[in-house]
């Protein structure tokens, strides 16, 4: 049996290279799977920085936040603690008596007048007085008083040739001079009794059972038919006024309600607090020019 060359079988261990020959150590040789693991360390730790940067904005928002509410909380509680504006009252109607003195008709240069914007349309207003602020003026007005029954006319303060007149069994503001004839000079004159619903206010009677009432708020001449809401509408409380010598007569049955001229119409208006009403709704008591 012939024997088996050993020499001729190949020595797989032969062709394989050594440390010495690679100039490798075994430490630095490359493990197989390494370029995995590095890969797989490095998307961890872009993982985890990503984390840490999203934790930090949150962080960072959330202080943000806290100061925001913190500062709104301190504009609130400075707001509340701040003083309130106090809110101007309601505007008040005129109260309390008049004395009804029937001032003449006065050449006196009033102070001031009314501007443009404030005068009613129409032809030539008057000076107007200005509004008295001292304590001495009203303090200076008669005692109430009870009217008698002498004929006056009513006199426009704000058109001071203007009187109530009567025509059509309404009343107007028109304009009444020295050449009026006789009829219309009677047509402004009225006479001054008691109030029909109230002794202590005044009715305007025009002598033949006909009085002046409002009636839909507008100012008229009508026969008195007995009944009480005739008395209450032909009866007028004079009140004080912001122009001296004059009085505002308030309805006994609306009571904030003036009588007032508007388009020089007479009428009965809610009290306003203007200088434009304030000024339509005084009038001076003379001497009848009828």
């Amino acid at each position: 049996m012939p024997e088996r060359d050993t020499e001729s079988a190949p020595d797989p261990s032969a062709h394989l290279p050594k440390v010495w020959e690679t100039g490798e150590s075994l430490e630095e040789s490359r493990i197989p799977g390494t370029r995995r693991l590095w890969l797989a360390g490095a998307l961890l730790l872009a993982v985890l920085a990503s984390t840490v940067t999203a934790v930090t904005v949150l962080d960072e928002d959330k202080a943000r936040t806290t100061d925001a509410l913190s500062d709104e909380r301190t504009e609130n509680t400075s707001a509340v603690d701040e003083p309130l504006v106090p809110v101007p009252s309601a505007a008040t109607a005129p109260s309390g008596k008049s004395g009804l003195a029937a001032p003449e008709p006065s050449g006196t240069t009033a102070e001031g007048s009314l501007s443009p914007a404030d005068q009613q349309g129409g032809a030539g207003p008057g000076p107007v007085a200005q509004p008295s602020t001292s304590k001495s003026a009203s303090a200076g007005r008669p005692p109430a008083s009870k009217p008698s029954s002498a004929r006056k006319s009513v006199q426009a303060v704000n058109y001071p040739d203007r009187y109530w007149h009567l025509g059509d069994d309404s009343v107007r503001l028109d304009r009444v001079s020295p050449r009026s004839s006789s009829w219309t000079r009677q047509e402004v004159s009225f006479k001054l009794v008691p109030g029909l619903a109230d002794a202590g206010c005044v009715s305007f009677s025009l002598g033949d059972g006909r009085y002046l009432r409002h009636s839909r708020f507008l100012l008229r001449a009508d026969r008195h038919n007995g009944s009480e809401l005739f008395k209450q509408d032909a009866t007028f409380c004079p009140r004080p006024s912001a122009f001296p010598g004059a009085v505002m007569l308030e309805s006994v049955n609306y009571r904030g309600r003036f009588l007032r001229h508007r388009d020089f119409r007479l009428r009965l208006d809610p009290y306003e607090q203007s200088g434009l009403y304030r000024a339509d709704s005084a009038f001076r008591l003379v001497k009848g020019l009828g």
